[in-house]
């Protein structure tokens, strides 16, 4: 039984770019976002963030403040939909009127949430972006007989419960998320 409880606290790791230039803001949302099982590159300005996604391209999803220094956010966000293909992006930021929230959306993010914010319903948008992304709209990720629920992180087998070491559980996870994709060995040290 305390086995399965470290792998309910364990998630799946997926990996994220947050891209804020406020240090006291993007410490807290870096690490509230840690704690909420999510492997978080933070990055301070717009440049920067465009370089790393360049060069890593393994991120799940981005969340990125507008206003930013060496290239706005919307100027990023205009880059990453002409260069990066289905990266879903989350903007995150103190613009609250209706005007920006539509230009936010029509500029190509897939959603807008408004600082102040709870970091549980920021947490809970990525997971929602990222099963969107991996064309998964229910919570439940299935595969045969085996069903894994990214909510409360069990898995069962024909209806009877899985105890899986931690490692177990993110590969698992990992894999259903990309299925019916294959994943390369590289693909998959660099996510686990």
């Amino acid at each position: 039984m305390a086995r399965n409880r470290v792998i309910q606290s364990i998630s799946h790791k997926m990996r994220l770019l947050l891209v804020e230039d406020d240090p006291l803001l993007g410490d807290g949302i870096k690490e509230g976002l840690i704690d909420a099982g999510f492997v978080v590159d933070w990055l301070t300005d717009g440049e920067s963030a465009r370089l790393a996604l360049i060069t890593e391209q393994s991120f799940d999803v981005v969340v990125l403040d507008i206003g930013l220094p060496r290239m706005d956010g919307l100027q990023l966000l205009a880059w990453i939909r002409r260069e990066v293909s289905g990266l879903p992006v989350l903007l995150l930021t103190a613009r609250d009127s209706i005007d920006d929230r539509i230009k936010g959306l029509d500029a190509g993010a897939d959603d807008y949430l408004v600082k102040p914010f709870v970091l549980g319903e920021l947490a809970a948008r990525i997971r929602a972006l990222i099963r969107r992304a991996h064309g998964k709209t229910e919570q439940l990720l299935t595969w045969r007989d085996v069903t894994l629920n990214p909510a409360n992180q069990s898995v069962t087998r024909q209806g009877q419960p899985l105890e899986l070491t931690a490692m177990e559980y993110r590969l698992l996870y990992l894999l259903l998320t990309q299925y019916p994709h294959a994943l390369s060995r590289n693909q998959l040290e660099e996510k686990l």
